[in-house]
Parts: C-alpha cells; sequence; structure tokens
C-alpha cells in the first residue's frame, strides 16, 4: 500500500514535467476530445492517460452539475462507471485465487449453499466470464429505485430463475452473474464484500475516490447524471443501484482507474500468472473465443492488444482499457446515459502507441 501511495504523490508531483514529452500528442488528444464532447453535445466528460510509468494527462470537459455550472474535476468528479465495476471486483476476485483462498472452477454453490440448484452446475470461472447461462436484466429492472442492504438480499432478481443454456455451451453477457461473484467473494474472504473491496482493492491501490454509489445519500462531488432527452442533456430518473454494486454500483474518478489500471503493470497487486487467468479469454466448449476473460474484455485494434471494460448505467457511459505491451491506461467517463464512444479510445490510444 505504501508503494502505490508514494507512487501517486511521484505522478501528481512530475505529471506536468513528463508530459512535456508528448505535448504534440496531447494536443491532437485534446483536439479530438474536444470535437467528441461538442458533437455529441454531452453535459460532463473526464478523461486520463497513463504511459510508461506516469499519468500524462488529465482533464475534465464541461460540467459535473450544468445548472449550477460546476466545472468536471477529473480528480475529484465521481461518475457511475457502469460495467467497470466488473472488471474492479474480478481484482478482488484474482486475489483470493492467488492467495489460494478458492480456485476459478469452484462450484458456485460450494461458496453460497444459498443460491438453488440448477439443471447443470456452474463455476466461478463460467460465471464471471459470462458463460454459465444466468440471464441479464428483464424489463424495468435496470431503473430499480429499491434499495438492498445485502449482497445476497441482489439475488432475489434471478436466483430462482432456470438457466438459459447449458453452462459453457454459449456466451450470454449477464450483469446479473456478477451479484453471485460478490455474494462468493463475501463468503471466501469472510468479509461484507464493500468492506473487502475497500480495504483489498480500493485502499491499496490509492483508489480514495472509488465508492459504491449510495443513491439516498448525499455523496461529495458526485456528478449530476443526465439523458439525452427532447434534443437536450435532462436529468436522469433515480435509480438505486443496490441491487449490483459488483456488475455495475460502483462510482470514482478516472484518476482512480489509472492507478487501478497501473497496477497490472509490475505484478506487485496481481501476480502475472493471476492476471493471465483473469485477463485470458475463455472459449465456448465448441472452441470459440468469447474475447472476455474473468471480468475483463479482450479487444484488438490495430493490431495492439487492449483489456479493460466499457460501462453503461443511468446517467454514465465509461471506457477503462489497458495495454500492457506499451503501458498505457485509458480512462474516460460522460454523465450522460447511452453515449456513443466512437472508438475514441482507439484514437486516443493510436497517438500515444506510436510515439
Amino acid at each position: 500500500m505504501k508503494k502505490y501511495f508514494l507512487l501517486s504523490i511521484f505522478w501528481f508531483v512530475s505529471i506536468s514535467g513528463f508530459a512535456q514529452d508528448f505535448e504534440k500528442e496531447i494536443q491532437q488528444a485534446d483536439s479530438i476530445v474536444t470535437e467528441f464532447f461538442s458533437e455529441h453535445k454531452l453535459p460532463g466528460m473526464s478523461i486520463s492517460v497513463f504511459k510508461q510509468d506516469r499519468m500524462i494527462w488529465s482533464k475534465g470537459y464541461g460540467y459535473a452539475d450544468v445548472e449550477n455550472s460546476i466545472p468536471v474535476d477529473p480528480s475529484r468528479t465521481l461518475f457511475r462507471i457502469g460495467s467497470v465495476s466488473k472488471t474492479l471486483t474480478a481484482s478482488g476476485l484474482g486475489l483470493l485465487i492467488q492467495d489460494g483462498v478458492l480456485e476459478p472452477d469452484d462450484e458456485i454453490q460450494e461458496w453460497v449453499p444459498e443460491f438453488p440448484p440448477k439443471k447443470y452446475p456452474i463455476t466461478i470461472k463460467q460465471v464471471s466470464g459470462h458463460l454459465a447461462g444466468i440471464r441479464h436484466y428483464r424489463g424495468d429492472e435496470f431503473m430499480n429505485t429499491k434499495k438492498y442492504e445485502t449482497v445476497m438480499g441482489g439475488l432475489v432478481f434471478f436466483k430462482d430463475d432456470s438457466l438459459l443454456f447449458e453452462p459453457g455451451t454459449k456466451y450470454q453477457y449477464s450483469s446479473y452473474g456478477w451479484n453471485l461473484i460478490s455474494a462468493v467473494i463475501e463468503k471466501a474472504a469472510q468479509k461484507p464484500f464493500l468492506e473487502y473491496m475497500e480495504s483489498e482493492v480500493f485502499s491499496p491501490l490509492n483508489m480514495n475516490n472509488t465508492l459504491p454509489d449510495w443513491a439516498d445519500e448525499d455523496v461529495p462531488n458526485r456528478t449530476k447524471f443526465y439523458i439525452w432527452r427532447g434534443g437536450q442533456n435532462v436529468e436522469a430518473p433515480y435509480v438505486d443501484n443496490s441491487y449490483k454494486w459488483a456488475g455495475g454500483g460502483f462510482i470514482g474518478t478516472t484518476e482512480d482507474l489509472i492507478n487501478f489500471g497501473a497496477a497490472h503493470f509490475d505484478y506487485d497487486f496481481l501476480n502475472e500468472e493471476t492476471q493471465e487467468v483473469l485477463i485470458t479469454s475463455l472459449e465456448t466448449s465448441d472452441g470459440n473465443s468469447t474475447n472476455y476473460g474473468m471480468g475483463y474484455s479482450t479487444l484488438q485494434h490495430a493490431g495492439n492488444n487492449w483489456v479493460g471494460h466499457s460501462g453503461g448505467s443511468v446517467g454514465g457511459s465509461t471506457m477503462f482499457l489497458v495495454n500492457k505491451e506499451h503501458r498505457i491506461v485509458i480512462a474516460y467517463t460522460i454523465n450522460r446515459s447511452g453515449a456513443s464512444f466512437d472508438d475514441l479510445h482507439f484514437k486516443i490510444g493510436e497517438l500515444f502507441i506510436t510515439k
């Protein structure tokens, strides 16, 4: 923990000097993002970029609160990160794998016996890789307004449903599967899920501005959330994401996501073997790649390999990507639902890869 704290201080002290080495690329990136922001008429946006061994660029655009003209601050403004929460949670799962507490092929009921048995057994790996046949949202579940006090409570949405298919035979994205993963983590760690994530992931990586999106509390620096309606940005309807912390319930800053991404490079947090378990694409039983590991999407663009995740939530759109070969992390967040990314991350990534 001390190492990451000191590293973060070093980034802030030296960022301006180091950024001079990338002055041209940063100017180009700023122009690209400015055009993107304007074209899509976004309310607010934050973007941060890490290269080699430090953060080289971090900037806010527009407003966290449009009505009151409160600008976005990439070091403080808290955005809904949506399904990027899965990747953060995956690192918590990885720590338990690394410490030998559990195995990816453990059956779910070994850790969560309360989960009703299905026609087929399902494993931690299958659930975290969207191969288990657990369903995704239905109806208006995405707009939930009820507060759930425990991760076990969040299983109520799907626990009694049948699997969609025989596990391993198909890929079917499911945020609810990550409700189940959080229950596994809680039982294996013998600690409440949110406490575990704070003590074992967020605090050690100096992610001091990453926390649960408590909908019924006044959280300092949390952005207002918007949707596009009638040709303008209007405040999004109230939702409570406590039913899905692990799969889409965290809020945070792009600079915290930089801290998280940078921890993937030198193996002090998760060792190389554990990272490979998490980021290696799984396959269906017929041998087809899913382009998804255990909480990490795997992407290729212009011959470069990226891992990470996108996130969509009510009033939030997020992208988080890591390129391990070139030691680049890109994170950007938008405080509006359904924002088109337009491959912005790859456009920015290519600027710094070629430097």
